[in-house]
């Protein structure tokens, strides 16, 4: 398969009309805590909250009506589902949405909300599920990352952030699959060719740390963590050379840091973003990645989809 950033190019134009072009903010309040100068691409400022719209819209625009007449299926653990169902309703079809046991009750509502059917299953059953039920239906799957539909979609904001700040020196995206990190690093590499892209993913479900150190997809056992919108255990297929081609390297980072992220992003960076959205500040944090003052880095804030039942859990944690 050859991914350019010409796809990323075309998904564009085409969705243009439905996203937000998210505001890439300069965060000075939270440059002592990470080490650099702290840039941040708020998709959680995105329509329906959460970057997923971008690669969900190019890929339902580029189907048929004949093709969108039986409606469409995903399987998501809440943003990408709340995506297609926002999607589906923009272009007049039918979504059905398969989440996971343990998705968030707000973002379960918010898709019901959209007219959206939801079918539960146990978190690593999502996509057999998912394909059952086009086979049953005729419904098109829309996947939640490894499609180049869904990819070059998710790059368009890798072209917002090369754009608005050319001279970035280190772009760090949340990882699961590797839809957003595949499309981000295409559009910045090819852009900013002096920027380095790394991916940063739950440590509990390193799928795609240890499948670049064994040079092939590996799946990870499925385990709890608490970026619920990184629960991915293999690598997409479509996703994976193209995160060999272009990223710098993949970051596991604990739980409690992302936590501590979370807190940070909220209560110095006035912005609310889930724990996912939040793991690459997590990663330096951490220490697992080294920077310098000089240095700008963009923490691309993957989404805001957070329940205020998500926010007790940052009492307890310290900064």
């Amino acid at each position: 398969m050859s991914f350019t950033i010409e796809n990323i190019r075309e998904a564009r134009e085409r969705i243009a009309p439905y996203i937000a072009r998210t505001p890439l903010l300069r965060l000075q309040n939270l440059d002592s805590y990470l080490g650099c100068q702290v840039y941040v691409k708020a998709e959680c400022m995105q329509t329906t909250g959460a970057f997923k719209l971008r690669g969900a819209m190019n890929k339902m625009l580029s189907l048929t009506p004949e093709q969108l007449k039986n409606g469409v299926v995903a399987s998501s653990s809440g943003n990408h589902g709340r995506a297609v169902a926002y999607a589906a309703r923009m272009l007049g079809t039918k979504a059905t949405i398969v989440m996971p046991n343990s998705a968030p009750a707000m973002k379960l509502n918010a898709i019901k909300a959209l007219g959206a059917e939801i079918v539960m299953c146990e978190p690593s059953e999502r996509h057999a599920a998912a394909d059952r039920i086009c086979e049953e239906t005729g419904a098109v799957l829309v996947p939640p990352f490894n499609d180049p539909a869904i990819m070059a979609g998710q790059g368009t904001a890798g072209l917002e952030i090369a754009e608005d700040c050319p001279d970035v020196d280190v772009v760090i995206t949340p990882l699961s699959g590797g839809g957003l990190l595949s499309g981000v690093a295409t559009a910045v590499r090819t852009l900013c060719p002096n920027a380095r892209v790394y991916g940063a993913e739950p440590a509990p479900l390193p799928r795609y740390t240890v499948s670049l150190a064994e040079g092939k997809a590996v799946t990870v056992p499925q385990k709890p963590t608490i970026a619920d919108a990184l629960i991915g255990q293999t690598p997409g297929s479509h996703c994976f050379p193209v995160v060999q081609q272009h990223v710098a390297g993949t970051l596991p980072v604990d739980d409690a840091y992302t936590l501590k992220a979370m807190k940070l992003l909220l209560t110095e960076g006035k912005l609310l973003g889930e724990p996912a959205a939040c793991i690459g500040m997590g990663a330096v944090l951490q220490g697992l990645l080294p920077v310098k003052p000089e240095e700008k880095v963009c923490f691309l804030v993957s989404g805001g989809n957070v329940g205020f039942e998500q926010l007790r859990v940052l009492d307890d944690v310290t900064l």
